[in-house]
Parts: structure tokens; sequence; C-alpha cells
């Protein structure tokens, strides 16, 4: 990897420091803290956010027919997602053991505090386990993905791709057959150890 290319990469891992910094800050500001995986909030805040929540009969009444109506079609994806879940844990089960890769923790990306909020009704911390659920199964999915990608084939692409994944930066470039040679087993080896993302 070029000199320029790893000073960038250092220049947004400092940045993402700073964006984590700014959200403990943040967090403070809004009066909530983080105890395991309980979300504590200052007893005054939690009275002002009961007045914002809706009511289930207004909050159905005043949503438009047809968002109603399409509910079940997004509903219909939990399907897909389950069998997302059962597919990738058992993929990861039975070929990272093998091949001495570490699997990818499920608890790390399924993430539920939203149902924790008070200013949300019934209907909406639905919605936000739903959502929390799809988006962290498919951010599982995306590591495990990613993780057999470093382990069989850690090129970049000739081509600019979209939402790279974590480990993508560390991939040799492609057309460089003298460091794909060079650093395959080194980038395998990373996987074993867990600092294949650093």
């Amino acid at each position: 990897m070029s000199n320029k290319i790893t000073e960038l990469f250092t220049r947004i891992r400092e940045l993402q420091q700073e964006l984590d910094n700014e959200m403990v800050r943040r967090r403070e500001e809004l009066s909530y803290s983080l105890h395991e995986k309980r979300v504590i909030f200052d007893k005054l805040v939690e009275r002002q956010h009961l007045k914002y929540r809706a009511g289930l009969i207004s909050y159905l009444f005043s949503s438009r027919l047809i968002v109603v109506l399409v509910s079940p079609v997004i509903y219909s994806m939990i399907i897909p997602l389950l069998l997302v879940d059962l597919f990738f844990t058992v993929y990861q089960q039975v070929c990272f053991p093998i091949y001495k890769i570490d699997t990818v923790k499920r608890a790390d990306y399924l993430i539920f505090d939203r149902k924790q909020l008070s200013y949300l009704n019934l209907i909406e911390k639905l919605n936000c386990i739903y959502c929390s659920y799809g988006n962290g199964v498919l951010a599982y999915a995306v590591e495990i993905a990613a993780r057999t990608e470093q382990y069989w084939c850690p090129i970049k692409h000739a081509r600019k791709i979209n939402h790279a994944h974590g480990h993508y930066q560390h991939f040799v470039d492609f057309g460089d057959a003298e460091a794909y040679a060079k650093n395959l087993d080194t980038l395998r080896s990373k996987l074993r150890s867990g600092e294949s993302k650093q």
C-alpha cells in the first residue's frame, strides 16, 4: 500500500476516534448513561420523554392508509432475514474453525436498545426492533463474508466499490502480484488474532 493511502487511513482512524468522543459528549448532553446493556436516563428526562409518546389509536389514525396496507410486505422480509441469520451462523460455525478464522460475535451486531425509549409507543418499539434486527443481521452477514473474502481473495477491485467493509482497506492493490504473494499469509493470520480490521 502506498504511503499516501496509509496516511489517509490513519487520518480516517483519527477522525473515527474524534467522532466516538463526540458521541460520548452528546450522550452526556442527552442525560443518559450505559450500564452493561441497559440505558439509564435521568428521571426528569424520562418523565419529559413520556410527554412526547403518541397514543396507539392516534398513531394509527394519523398514518396514511397506504402505509398501513403495505406493512405486511415490509414484515414479510422477516423470513429471508431469519434464513440469512441461520445460514450465515451455521456457515461460520462449520467453516471458520477449519480455516482458523475467528468467528463473528452475533451479539455485537444485534442491538436492541431503542425499546428502552419511553417516548416510543408499542408499534414504534416493534418497528425499531424489526429494523434493528434486519440491519444487524445484514451487518453480521457482511462481516462474515468480509472475513471469508480476506481469507480467500484479499485483493481490491479495479473499480471503486460503494460501502467497502472494514477489512477491505488492508487488501492488496489490484494488479500487484508481488504484494499478493507476499501478504496473503499475513492477511490470513490476522483473521486468527482478531486484528484484521485494525
